[in-house]
């Protein structure tokens, strides 16, 4: 058995600098420290579970850890022997925190604390902790182990070190004084209840495995999995950052394709393919553009076992793949102008915590690249294709979105300027760039020497746009409509609108179900996606749930009452209200599907529109940031003010108490609908002349 250190004798030397993130870093201390460890290597894993199905080699126990978040706004790291009941109750009780309640911390805090992400936090990162933030809370029974295993900062690896190397970790990092040790065997009446409660929870989920494990003001993320994957829109992979699209997702996807392919075919607008490898050097032609990507480009440097005599670039976007082909291809006025588009994938590895739909180091996009005569012609174009984008999002997947223009940091890199429409996710007020379309300018086609002669013979270089919308807009449409019951799809883009669940009784099935047969018939000739849901094995009750999990917009029900009557009963998904409607009424099904869309619209209007709060000074800003919602000030253009707004929003935010979301704010967009600048009205952080109104927000 160990205790923890009370020494009072300095480190050997400082570690107030010391900063672990990654499992090189974690290794390299361990063993600057003379602490032996051995570690192995295995697929991601997000839970305790799934960590022990890798890690049987080990003799050491493992270590779960909860990154948890008082009423106060104080943090607690704990870490227990995974076989600890841990229940929040006895947490709250034993942490003597204010209210008796305790949750888990936002993701983002788990970033900026302790430089973790989900799944892979463990004491280790405590090492980030310089300011100490988090307080560290140890499992008693941790002290009778020989040995622990733990994550050295990935949840794609485990350590196993002695638990006295423990000890000499916390002392090195000047944490062992302030540990907190509690005996959780100790407690139990909260253990015996916790116990109650899963049995009864168990038996609720005995006869299904529908339903989410969550709701979204328990645990968000947590949520946000559970709809995606339990509604058959998204299946894990084995690497992490990349996901199968199932085909309730993908034929989203498609409709959205549809759509917009149509719409710029009217535009002019080519299909092509390129590539998706490009070289090194065609890479590197434009610094700038490369600088803003360089940390995501994944990299093929090997054939078989040899290595390649020049690194070959997977695509993260395709400027400088295109960009030579359109010089071959533009030498005079009357090839202009040039507009093509491809649908592919892309590979940014993104280093930051993937999210399905969000962020993720794969994704399927289309990018347009256009080449014009005037800088004129080319910015007509630009708000056109945003245009486009705003239907998309406003039209199918009833999002609101609010266009304008992005300052000069959060402009795209090596354009000229960038245009967008942004949204908020309304449960926790963040914003979402939405989509993108750019000015590149001449930049390009100076760099990849792209000109044409124009009427007079003159040698001009051509003015570029590109333009690019992604599958984010389906989890952007998963965060603004969906619930605590599951996915709420607009009915535009709902791959099935309506299902129809026949009531069995017994004796009276085959009668149900040739009547459900042909209201299946009446409704699929107005034109509506249905399903006729005839399993047998399943009771209504259970259908209903898994209807309202994947987001059909209509439920149909119909028993041998209602054949009596000559009618279904029709629940509506998006607001749980039903009705009763002939059979003769069959044919307004499509009309009402319209009026769901529209109402979704309207409801995630209304909510942004509510959430777009004005302010004139730094406390006003400050205050309604907070309050999680989007601000629009009046604004100088300064990159120097739009730097402090970042770094001193983030600093502020973290001395205010109170549930709200904290991290940097950022300037989202400048609207191209607002009210002009008044003559002296000033920039509501430094003062000086305002020039344009911003839009700020915190962002994913």
């Amino acid at each position: 058995m160990i205790h923890i250190s009370r020494a009072i004798n300095r480190r050997l030397f400082s570690m107030e600098r010391l900063r672990l993130t990654n499992q090189q870093e974690v290794e390299a201390t361990l063993a600057s420290l003379n602490i032996p460890f051995k570690t192995i290597q295995h697929p991601e894993v997000k839970t305790v579970k799934e960590c022990l199905e890798h890690t049987g080699v080990f003799a050491g126990k493992v270590l779960k850890n909860l990154f948890l978040k008082d009423k106060k706004g104080k943090f607690y790291l704990i870490s227990a022997v995974h076989t600890t009941e841990t229940s929040f109750k006895t947490l709250a009780k034993k942490l003597g925190s204010t209210g008796g309640v305790v949750r888990e911390a936002p993701e983002e805090k788990l970033t900026e604390l302790l430089a973790a992400v989900p799944g892979g936090v463990s004491p280790f990162a405590l090492a980030n902790d310089h300011e100490k933030q988090v307080k560290f809370v140890l499992d008693k029974e941790v002290l009778n182990l020989q040995h622990i295993l733990l994550h050295p900062m990935t949840n794609t690896a485990t350590t196993e070190i002695p638990t006295e190397g423990l000890n000499t970790f916390l002392h090195h990092i000047g944490r062992d004084e302030d540990t907190l040790i509690i005996d959780f065997s100790a407690v139990e009446e909260e253990k015996k209840e916790e116990a109650k409660k899963a049995a009864a929870t168990e038996e609720e989920k005995k006869d299904t495995t529908l339903g989410l494990s969550c709701t979204q003001e328990e645990n968000y993320a947590q949520w946000y999995s559970d709809v995606i994957t339990k509604s058959g829109m998204i299946e894990y992979y084995d690497i992490s950052g990349c996901y199968i699209l199932r085909p309730w997702s993908y034929e989203i996807w498609e409709r959205i394709q549809n759509k917009f392919d149509k719409e710029i075919k009217e535009l002019g607008v080519k299909n092509t393919y390129f590539p998706m490898f490009v070289s090194e050097a065609a890479l590197n032609t434009e610094k700038e553009h490369v600088k803003g990507f360089a940390p995501e480009v994944a990299w093929v440097t090997k054939n078989g076992e040899t290595p390649l005599s020049e690194p070959i670039a997977i695509r993260p976007t395709s400027e400088t793949i295109m960009y030579p082909a359109f010089a071959k291809w533009i030498r005079s006025h009357r090839d202009l102008p040039l507009k093509v588009n491809q649908w592919c994938n892309v590979v940014r590895w993104e280093f930051k915590h993937p999210t399905p739909f969000l962020r993720t180091r794969e994704f399927l996009w289309q990018e347009g690249h256009t080449a014009h005569a005037t800088l004129e012609e080319a910015a007509v174009e630009v708000r056109q294709i945003l245009d486009l984008y705003a239907s998309v999002y406003e039209d199918l997947l009833a999002v609101p979105v609010v266009k304008g223009q992005k300052s000069e940091i959060e402009k795209f890199a090596g354009g000229y300027y960038t245009t967008s429409i942004e949204t908020m996710i309304p449960f926790n007020g963040r914003g979402i760039q939405a989509a993108t379309s750019h000015c590149l300018g001449q930049n390009f086609s100076k760099m990849f020497n792209i000109w044409f002669e124009d009427d007079s013979k003159e040698k001009k270089f051509v003015w570029q746009n590109s333009w690019g919308l992604t599958t984010r807009t389906i989890g952007v449409m998963v965060m603004v409509h969906s619930d605590n019951k599951g996915l709420v799809l607009p009915p535009r883009v709902a791959p099935t609108q309506a299902v129809i669940v026949p009531i069995f009784e017994k004796n009276k099935v085959e009668e149900v179900l040739n009547k459900s047969r042909e209201i299946y018939d009446e409704i699929k000739r107005t034109g509506v996606r249905v399903e006729l849901d005839d399993r047998q094995n399943y009771n209504p009750g259970w259908k209903y749930n898994h209807w309202e999990l994947k987001g059909v917009p209509i439920r149909v029900e119909i028993g041998m009452k209602d054949i009596a009557k000559s009618q279904v009963r029709i629940v509506r998904r998006d607001t749980g209200k039903s009705e009763f409607v002939s059979w003769a009424e069959l044919h307004t099904l499509p009309a009402l599907l319209e009026q769901i869309q529209a109402d979704m619209l309207a409801k995630a209007k209304q909510n942004l529109d509510s959430r777009v709060i004005k302010a004139s000074n730094w406390a006003d800003f400050l205050v309604a940031l907070n309050a999680k919602n989007f601000v629009l000030t009046p604004w100088c253009q300064r990159n120097e003010c739009e730097e402090t707004v970042k770094h001193r929003s983030a600093e502020e935010s973290k001395q205010t108490e109170g549930d709200h979301l904290t991290g940097s704010a950022k300037t989202l967009c400048q609207p191209f609908e607002q009210d002009p600048i008044q003559e002296g009205e000033a920039c509501f952080q430094c003062g000086e002349p305002a020039k344009h109104r911003a839009l700020w927000g915190r962002s994913y």
